[in-house]
């Protein structure tokens, strides 16, 4: 199954997530199909907090593909700042 999910990076207790698209086996930093947006939670003051192509975020949910929980409530607060 292919699912729309959140790939960590940064740093030790600074987080940075990259919204991506991979096979549901694949570990959580693994392999990736390809690359949607990013998550900065700790943003702060000019930094972009979220960004996410909604294009290819809809291509990929009408081809089937699935988010997790926290994947769909970002690509809602996206949608609600558009």
């Amino acid at each position: 199954m292919v699912k729309i999910r959140l790939s960590r990076g940064g740093a030790k207790r600074l987080p940075f997530y990259h919204i991506i698209v991979t096979d549901s086996r694949n570990r959580r930093d693994g392999r990736n199909i390809e690359r949607l947006g990013y998550f900065n939670p700790m943003a702060r003051g000019q930094e972009v907090r979220l960004n996410v192509n909604l294009e290819r975020v809809d291509h990929w949910l009408n081809v089937g593909a699935q988010t997790s929980e926290r994947v769909g409530h970002l690509i809602a607060e996206a949608r609600k700042a558009d």
